[in-house]
């Protein structure tokens, strides 16, 4: 799916006049030629109809360290993206000293290559260079950059001392891989370098790493622990995503930023603490952690607080995460005029939420899944509800929204909510609703002067009181009268 969908925007950009010369070839190989610099990058064969490699059928790849075309010659300083993808017959390369990187996803799925050797002048491989060299057996690396480990790798392993990086993917899927110790000579993690690691229960990060790339541990389920150094000042998107036995991470003052997703779905995660240093943190970077109850925040960070474990921006106008295992009843401070995007999103112990007047806007998925949530009172001050906020909220047996001009909503915001359940809004504007998109989807919509009371107490509102006749609770409202779930009697 992935190559696919790289082809297709390679075919888009084809489409608009994005200029791609054919690879000029020379002797076996294939070559993009930069005349300025006399450069050659080792290239594809073709993207004739934007297929990589179709039908070449290359057994041995000795890459020289330079190459004469037309009287001219040219030192051969890179093997390209996707220069040997898909060469399922690939035997064996010779990559001379004169190449100094090697592209993403260079040799993607050659199954055949049994061994490569990389020269200490290769300083920067990409992303999924051996990505699906099955036939590979030992690790791939040289004095820079750890590049790949198949993944029949089992137990413990120490990277090597003085490498710089760990490509991206180069410990993909390797599920047998039970820790692992980064010396202190790297300086940076690469994107999705342990992916999958389900069997990963401990890592060592040494204490050079800067950057821990996007998804490096995703989906590494049986990490329990990590700590992250004092010389990591980035967390990248979806880093620890899907981590579910991870149960503590401690976050030093280093760290400027924290990617989108970052601790996604890390189940077992109790708490964490955000230091003063952290000036950015991701879209739902907690989000789905059931067993987080608190999020604490450095009083002296610039950008964010905490209140009661609640993460919040500063000035706490944005409600930013509640943690996922808080139960009971919560009231929004009266500061917060926005709840973010997923802010409650499956918050499985919240009963009821008390939004107060100065809200505006509820973000998209804001009380998604709320699954005990009972009733929700949107203000008046509400202009505008995100969507699926309060999708798959299953319990809601009433909605009452304040607002006299129904606030605008973003699709599917009451997806799987019982639209018989009662809607109540004012009185005047009854009408307005039962024509707004969604709104109208409610089948009993009320006044909120109709609004069922709790039977313990006799005070509805200013205007409505409780009576019993014939065994039967009445809502008195005006000169009307409502049964407790909204339905006039007189």
């Amino acid at each position: 799916m992935r190559k696919k969908l790289f082809t297709l925007l390679l075919a888009v950009a084809a489409s608009v006049g994005t200029m791609f010369a054919e690879p000029v070839q020379i002797g076996d190989l294939y070559y993009n030629l930069d005349a300025t610099n006399q450069t050659a990058e080792v290239t594809y064969k073709s993207y004739t109809n934007y297929i990589y490699n179709e039908g070449w059928s290359i057994t041995t790849a000795n890459i020289p360290a330079s190459v004469t075309y037309n009287s001219v010659s040219y030192s051969v300083t890179s093997i390209g993206q996707y220069a040997f993808a898909d060469c399922i017959g690939l035997a064996s390369v010779t990559i001379p000293n004169s190449v100094t990187s090697i592209g993403d996803d260079a040799f993607f799925n050659c199954s055949g290559l049994t061994s490569v050797t990389i020269p200490n002048s290769v300083t920067s491989i990409g992303t999924e260079a051996f990505y699906g060299c099955s036939g590979l057996t030992s690790p791939v690396y040289n004095a820079h950059v750890f590049a790949f480990m198949p993944t029949s790798y089992s137990g413990a392993y120490t990277i090597p001392d003085g490498i710089e990086s760990i490509a991206g993917w180069a410990f993909q899927g390797c599920i047998g891989l039970t820790s692992v110790t980064i010396p202190n000579s790297v300086t940076s993690i690469g994107t999705m370098a342990f992916y999958n690691c389900t069997g990963l229960t401990s890592v060592t990060i040494g204490n050079s790493v800067t950057s821990i790339g996007n998804s490096a541990f995703e989906f590494c389920s049986g990490l329990t622990s990590v700590t992250i150094p004092n010389s990591v000042t980035s967390i990248g998107n979806e880093a620890f995503y899907g981590c579910e036995s991870l149960t503590s991470v401690t976050i030093p003052n280093s760290v400027t930023s924290i990617g989108n997703y970052a601790f996604r779905e890390c189940t077992g995660l109790t708490s964490v603490t955000i230091p003063n240093s952290v000036t950015s943190i991701g879209d739902e970077a907690f989000d789905l952690c059931e067993s987080l109850t608190s999020i604490n925040v450095a009083s002296d960070n610039s950008n964010y607080c905490s209140v009661d474990g609640v993460l919040f921006n500063k000035d706490k106008t944005t409600l930013i995460q509640y943690p996922g295992s808080k139960q009971g009843a919560y009231t929004i401070p009266n500061s917060v005029t926005s709840i973010g995007a997923w802010a409650f999103s499956d918050c499985t112990g919240l009963t009821s939420v008390t939004i107060p007047n100065s809200v505006t806007s509820i973000g998209d998925r804001a009380f998604y899944h709320c699954s005990v949530l009972t009733s929700i009172t949107i203000p008046n001050s509400v202009t505008y509800i995100g969507s699926y906020a309060f999708a798959y909220c299953r319990s809601l047996t009433s909605v009452t929204c304040f607002a006299t001009t129904p606030p605008q909503l973003d699709y599917w915001v009451f997806e799987e909510v019982d639209k018989s359940i009662p809607l109540y809004v004012p009185a005047g504007s009854i009408s307005a609703y039962k024509s707004a998109d969604q709104w109208k989807d409610f089948t009993n919509i009320l006044p909120i002067g109709a609004q069922p009371a709790d039977v313990t107490t006799t005070t509805v509102t200013p205007s409505a009181t409780t009576i019993l006749h014939n065994g039967q609770i009445l809502i008195l409202c005006g000169n009307k009268t409502y049964t407790t779930d909204g339905r006039l009697v007189r």
